[in-house]
């Protein structure tokens, strides 16, 4: 089972998630940290699968608009929402410069406590 080490946090954005491999929309964000996210679906999606996943900002920042990174899915259940599922990610080998802008989207667009 995985233990998260560090809280995610809504974002006032439930911004959109690509598979890059395909272009196709996973979901939305629900909830990120810069270990891991969760992302809400129309469909499950299974545990153990290895992603390159496209996300898009809410504006451009660092002269980008779309960050793109390695994440596996871990868990896959019903939302609260029945129409959709919750879905669990890792963030995988993620850059430095990455991360920061992970950080920069939590305290800029996070829900405060």
């Amino acid at each position: 089972m995985y233990i998260r080490k560090i809280k995610r946090r809504h974002l006032i954005y439930y911004l959109r998630v690509y598979d890059a491999a395909n272009d196709r929309l996973i979901g939305h964000i629900a909830d990120i940290s810069t270990d891991g996210i969760m992302i809400i679906s129309e469909s499950s999606i299974a545990p153990d699968k290895e992603f390159v996943l496209k996300m898009i900002m809410p504006q451009q920042l660092e002269g980008t608009k779309e960050l793109m990174f390695k994440a596996s899915s871990l868990w896959s259940k019903k939302d609260v929402n029945p129409d959709f599922y919750a879905n669990g990610f890792k963030i995988q080998d993620i850059n430095t410069a990455d991360r920061e802008l992970i950080e920069y989207l939590i305290d800029e667009f996070g829900f405060r406590d």
